[in-house]
């Protein structure tokens, strides 16, 4: 079966969405083109270049997480650090690990530029923070001079992936030398299912989706860094409480993440097997009940 696949963001929580590949790789599906956001992002960058899941979950299992918060000299000061870093670099971390990470594994396929992809194979969203607007790249890289050959897949996974204040935003210089702070496509569009959507699909779009019970914030704010915690807390935590349509849930795999947050980078082996294990259930589940046929019925009536 062919079908588009379009990631949520969320963090480490991207591991499960490994385990939801390798459920839809034994059911013969077959990627035409990919989409996502953050570490939905990461996740569809490895699948366009030509990565299986057995493969990925071998890459991360060699990760160190904790190195993915990429800490400075500033960062190991109690507090006062942390403010420093956020006022001198408006983020807390360097995220600049993650983009070596993805750029040494799509190296390995022969995969630098969005030049090097098939056309239209991989969209990945962020956010211009600069100029208030959502970036589908590397669709709007010609609004910047730029062309698919300018931007590594590598260097937008990690604009994707920049969660505001937690990460430093990515200062992009366009070819005019106009710079843009780029930060997470999670501000925007977390979950772009309708990103290629047509009124009469030939295959259908998967949406691969965290599901979580409830927000976890901290009931006390004591300092100003505390706030930043939470707003991005909220934020993202918020997205995967959001309202979904019948006409999203039928084609999206919710994907259960129990306690575990998109920022705990310090992941246990058991916590990393339940997350992995919890997207291979969840899209086998889905598949036992999935039609195209009737969903794509649907879909008419509700256009029609």
């Amino acid at each position: 079966m062919k079908a588009d696949a379009v990631f949520e963001g969320g963090g480490v929580r991207g591991i499960a969405f490994v385990g939801a590949i390798q459920a839809m790789e034994e059911a013969n599906v077959e990627w035409q083109r990919l989409a996502g956001t953050s570490a939905g992002a990461v996740i569809a960058a490895l699948l366009a270049s030509g990565y299986k899941s057995k493969e990925i979950r071998e890459r991360i299992s060699e990760i160190n997480f904790s190195k993915l918060r990429g800490k400075t000299i500033l960062n190991s000061i109690p507090l006062i650090g942390t403010f420093l870093e956020l006022m001198i670099h408006l983020g807390i971390y360097k995220n600049d690990h993650l983009e070596a990470w993805v750029d040494s594994l799509l190296l390995e396929k022969g995969i630098r530029t969005f030049a090097d992809l098939p056309e239209g194979k991989l969209k990945v969203i962020a956010s211009d923070v600069s100029n208030g607007q959502m970036l589908i790249l590397p669709d709007d890289l010609e609004r910047y001079g730029m062309t698919p050959a300018d931007l590594k897949v590598s260097t937008a996974v990690m604009m994707s992936a920049s969660l505001p204040f937690f990460f430093r935003p990515v200062i992009w210089k366009s070819k005019d030398l106009n710079k843009s702070y780029i930060l997470d496509g999670g501000l925007l569009s977390n979950f772009p299912i309708w990103i290629f959507d047509t009124d009469n699909p030939r295959f259908p779009t998967f949406g691969f989706h965290f599901v979580k019970d409830e927000v976890n914030i901290d009931p006390v704010i004591p300092t100003p860094i505390h706030l930043f915690k939470n707003i991005f807390k909220t934020m993202l935590q918020a997205h995967d409480l959001r309202y979904m349509n019948d006409e999203t849930i039928e084609r999206t795999i919710q994907i259960p993440t129990g306690y575990i947050n998109a920022t705990d980078f310090e992941l246990k082996d058991n916590e990393i097997e339940f997350l992995y294990q919890s997207g291979y259930t969840s899209a086998k589940n889905f598949l036992m009940n999935w039609d195209f046929q009737k969903h794509k019925e649907k879909r008419m009536k509700r256009l029609g």
